[in-house]
């Protein structure tokens, strides 16, 4: 599952929504994101921005057994200590739940098509986020 939102998320209440009434799942793996120092702006493609991230989930799911996952991606002005993003992956086991989620975190900071703007500064992928995007290919 894919949200592309303004709003902000309580990652307790994605998680259990997530495994509610799952048997199948014996492990969950989470990254939660938070805005840090300074003020931020997220900019994305309405329609665009859920279609590439519904592609690399799809591809995260062939590429691990996983029996759920869950993409959210704050945008708009966010301030420093305010969430920005989460990923869940669950899994029957916690391999497969910590491979994916590593590889949803890595398309997410360097080839999601997300324009993020400190300031009046736009900010790219760093090469050690590149680097790390890498192994997966």
């Amino acid at each position: 599952m894919i949200r592309v939102q303004t709003e902000d998320f309580d990652v307790n209440a994605e998680i259990a929504a997530l495994t509610k009434t799952r048997t199948d799942i014996g492990a969950v793996v989470t990254f939660s994101g938070i805005v840090r120092d300074v003020m931020l702006e997220l900019e994305h493609y309405p329609g665009m921005t859920e279609r590439e991230l519904g592609k690399i989930e799809a591809e995260a799911h062939a590429r691990w057994k996983l029996q759920a996952s869950l993409v959210v991606h704050r945008v708009g002005r966010l301030a420093p200590g305010e969430n920005i993003v989460l990923v869940v992956t669950a899994s029957s086991h916690r391999e497969d739940a910590f491979k994916a989620a590593e590889f949803l975190m890595d398309y997410l900071k360097t080839r999601a098509p997300f324009w993020k703007r400190e300031g009046d500064t736009w900010v790219e992928a760093k090469a050690s986020d590149d680097e790390a995007a890498e192994r997966w290919k």
